[in-house]
């Protein structure tokens, strides 16, 4: 039956084409005011809103309005930022479009499944995801569909019967004719490879942390404040003439920022990534890549050149050698060849004999272990020895000379006989050596994962310096050494998943690569799943990278993304947590020695603006690799942090005590201490971004722009005194040079405590 199905004609599809349109169906349109809406009702912009109203309440109409101003750039800025992560992921997201194989002109071509129409007749495999409607003309299948009706379990289908877009193929092959496309199919919409969630992941946990740390430290000193206020004698009017500065504390620990430093630093680094030969199907892939420890990567395809050839052939049986390789090629898959398939295939041409046509095929498949044909009168299987000897009982006889150690063997039996076997080799390739030394340099594990014998993985091994044992993954449990591993043999697809938890379990950061099918739930399982470029659509679906080229260098390449991210997050992360620190603990100290709080509350409002203005900026800063595997240690983090703000807050006491006692007025103290905060931020930023010492190194250009245009804006305000009390061009150099000092002194005692955190 599958020989009258002969699909459409070429010219008969771009008919078609031209006439339905290409099958998808466009993404709504982002809408930036829904998003913008949406940012005004989340916690960070609850506490602005309370904030808002209580000024109002209070009277201080000019501080609501620097507040409401704060709060609507928190809102633009998010959904600006969030409409850039979208637009990066979507331009991802052509890339990622599934191809098909499909009959046109009487050939089997592969094509992208954009351009699907109706009537093309498509062959399908376990792990397929179908990008449109079909009904089946050949073959039993089974599918998930999860993805339209929620249930789990596979939907067995036979001939005649609909499939539809969105769903995986998981079990079976066949052929089937579409019949809808884009829109008018059931799903209503094509298949789309990219998780369009940018959730920061576990770095969404730091946020909590973060929002954690400094809620706690506001409120201890709050409270400090209020019972100090008592007892200086103050009254209930007196706390709430100080309700809008402890309500500025509260704002300016809120990190307004921080959600649009993630996406920022995301998009910018799945761009590049994309631009070097790794599409991101999930972000998160990007941030976990800074913590990887042990990486798990096929032989075949990534250490090994995408290519095998045959090296050796033994002939077992009573037919000529003609006859028995022209019919083992009839038992290779012609609709989707895999390496193995083509390498017999070239091999067969090579010798110029032809490959015959089947009366009946069903493709390999890793429960079986085998593909079968038949042509010719002839049953023909070909696959895994040792599969193939469970049905010729006598095949082990025939072997003796065979030496399976030389590469991977494959089998064909005729008629249930032992007919011949295939030894075929790959080729190391040029780059795996260079690259896996690499991978060691920053502290990760690499284990090579192979179907193949445990004398063949030792080989290959050894030839790209891959250190420790390879054993056999029937040797293989719980109390295996993963520290003295270089290689796994053995190795069957279903085997990953388990192994990768395993790992996870014993405390392991995993970084997967895999292509097949039942390669899939390893994939998603771990922490960083990358899909190969010749990797089944589903296998690509479930993991967070996909490499558009073969080969390790693009792994070092999403390494290094990850370890961009990490240090931009953990500089945004000292950066806030120190000047938050310092901010809360001067105002809190000036008020218990001096009692009054030594900044004006609109000064306070437009720190916290210029603050986050620059920490956004982070996002894009340069950065440089770090060689070890990263982990959030939140501890650690806050003890630098708070040092940082400790230094920062003596001196500033040690200069608000000057101040309060050569005669300077409150409103002025008010304004120097506003310079001197915004300056110390600058300053932070400089010193938590590098190892160096700050004067050493320098910012990114947008980092460095706003900082430099956050300094002239406090200069001008402060000069000009616009909504703070005016300083002269003397007090102003004054502040300038005594934050410089600090900053000096400071990086000085912690340059050797950031050079190793």
């Amino acid at each position: 039956m599958t020989e009258k199905l002969t699909g459409l004609t070429q010219a008969e599809a771009e008919k078609r084409l031209k006439k339905d349109g290409l099958n998808e169906v466009p993404e709504p349109k982002y809408n930036f005011w829904k998003e913008f809406a949406g940012k005004l009702w989340n916690l960070s912009a609850w506490i602005l809103e309370g904030a808002l109203i209580l000024e109002f309440i209070l009277g201080k109409r000019i501080q609501a309005l620097f507040v409401l101003a704060m709060l609507l750039f928190a809102a633009w800025n998010g959904a600006s930022k969030k409409k850039q992560s979208r637009r990066v992921l979507d331009n991802i997201s052509h890339k990622l479009t599934p191809t098909v194989a499909v009959k046109r002109d009487g050939k089997w071509i592969k094509l992208n499944s954009k351009e699907l129409v109706v009537g093309d007749l498509v062959s399908l495999q376990a792990g397929d995801v179908l990008a449109a409607d079909v009904k089946i003309m050949s073959g039993d299948l089974a599918f998930d569909e999860s993805s339209i009706t929620g249930e789990s379990d596979a939907v067995k289908k036979h001939i005649g019967a609909e499939a539809y877009a969105g769903t995986t193929v998981v079990r079976g092959d066949g052929l089937a004719t579409v019949t809808a496309t884009g829109k008018n199919s059931r799903s209503g919409k094509t298949i789309n490879l990219i998780n369009n969630s940018a959730a920061p992941g576990h770095l969404q946990q730091l946020l909590t942390k973060i929002i954690y740390y400094l809620c706690l430290l506001d409120g201890i000193l709050t409270l400090v404040i209020i019972i100090a206020s008592f007892i200086k004698g103050g009254d209930f009017k007196t706390f709430i003439d100080m309700l809008p500065f402890l309500a500025m504390m509260f704002i300016a620990s809120i990190p307004v920022a921080m959600p649009s430093t993630f996406a920022l630093s995301n998009s910018f680094e799945a761009t590049r990534l994309s631009k070097e030969g790794v599409l991101t199907s999930d972000l998160t892939g990007i941030q976990d890549a800074a913590n990887l420890n042990l990486l798990l990567l096929d032989k075949t395809g990534t250490i090994t050149e995408n290519k095998t050839a045959v090296a050796n052939w033994n002939n077992f049986s009573d037919l000529d050698n003609k006859e028995v390789l022209e019919l083992a090629g009839a038992a290779t898959d012609q609709r989707n060849p895999s390496i193995i398939d083509t390498a017999i295939d070239d091999y067969i041409v090579d010798k110029g004999l032809v490959i015959k046509d089947k009366s009946k095929f069903v493709p390999f498949t890793s429960d079986t272990g085998y593909s079968i044909a038949e042509v010719d009168g002839h049953n023909v299987k070909l696959g895994s020895f040792k599969q193939l000897s469970l049905i010729d009982k006598n095949a082990n006889e025939k072997i003796s000379h065979v030496n399976f150690k030389a590469g991977r063997s494959v089998a064909v039996l005729i008629d249930d006989k032992l007919a011949g076997v295939f030894i075929l080799q790959d080729k190391v390739r040029p780059d795996s050596k260079k690259a896996l030394n690499e991978i060691k340099k920053r502290g990760i594990r690499p284990i090579m994962l192979t179907g193949d014998n445990q004398k063949t993985a030792e080989a290959v091994a050894q030839e790209v310096d891959l250190e420790g044992k390879v054993i056999s993954i029937h040797d293989f449990n719980d109390n295996t050494d993963v520290s003295t591993l270089a290689g796994i043999a053995d190795v069957l697809p279903e085997d990953k998943l388990n192994m990768v938890k395993l790992f996870q379990e014993k405390g392991y950061i995993v970084g997967m690569t895999g292509d097949g099918v039942n390669d899939a739930p390893a994939l998603k399982q771990a922490e960083v799943g990358i899909a190969m470029s010749n990797a089944a659509d589903v296998a690509k679906r479930s993991g967070k990278m996909v490499l558009l080229n073969d080969g390790l260098t693009s792994i070092i390449k999403i390494l290094d993304a990850g370890h961009r991210v990490y240090q931009r997050m953990t500089t945004w992360s000292l950066t806030k947590l120190s000047r938050t620190a310092e901010l809360t603990m001067l105002l809190t100290f000036g008020y218990l020695f001096f009692d009054y709080l030594p900044m004006a509350l609109n000064a306070m409002v437009i720190y916290t603006i210029m603050n986050n203005m620059v920490t956004m900026m982070i996002g894009t800063d340069r950065t440089h690799i770090t060689y070890k595997p990263e982990s959030w240690n939140m501890a650690k983090l806050a003890k630098i942090a708070f040092s940082l703000a400790a230094g920062w807050t003596v001196i500033g006491m040690l200069f608000v005590w000057y101040l309060n006692t050569h005669g300077f007025s409150h409103g002025t103290v008010s304004t120097i201490v506003y310079v001197y905060l915004v300056l110390s931020a600058m300053l932070i930023v400089l010193i938590t971004r590098t190892r160096k010492y700050f004067w050493q190194d320098y910012p990114s250009k947008l980092v460095g722009s706003v900082q430099i245009a956050d300094v002239l804006i406090t200069f001008i305000l402060a000069l000009f005194g616009i909504a703070m009390t005016q300083i002269s061009w003397t007090n102003l150099l004054l502040t300038f040079v005594i934050a410089l000092i600090a900053a000096i002194v400071i990086d000085l005692f912690y340059q050797p405590i950031m050079k190793n955190r």
